[in-house]
């Protein structure tokens, strides 16, 4: 069984604070930047504790540090992708 994957983009200016606040939660997701330019991250988070996840981001949405959260297909599911 594959992790649930989201990406999103992160205020550049607030990326320290969110990396420092998403590692404090331990085994809540994995989380990697995507793509620098546009501090575009994604995460793969485990499905049981995905609400919790989603409950993280809804905080750091509605303090316009997070913008754009989508769930996709998990990504490594395609046998040509590499983390």
């Amino acid at each position: 069984m594959y992790c649930r994957y989201y990406q999103a983009r992160v205020n550049e200016k607030d990326c320290w604070f969110f990396v420092a606040i998403m590692r404090s939660f331990e085994h809540l997701m994995f989380d990697r930047t995507l793509d620098k330019k546009t501090s575009t991250f994604e995460f793969f988070v485990p499905a049981g504790l995905e609400v919790y996840f989603l409950q993280v981001m809804d905080y750091f949405i509605a303090h316009k540090i997070v913008s754009d959260l989508k769930q996709y297909e998990n990504r490594l599911q395609n046998p040509a992708e590499t983390l």
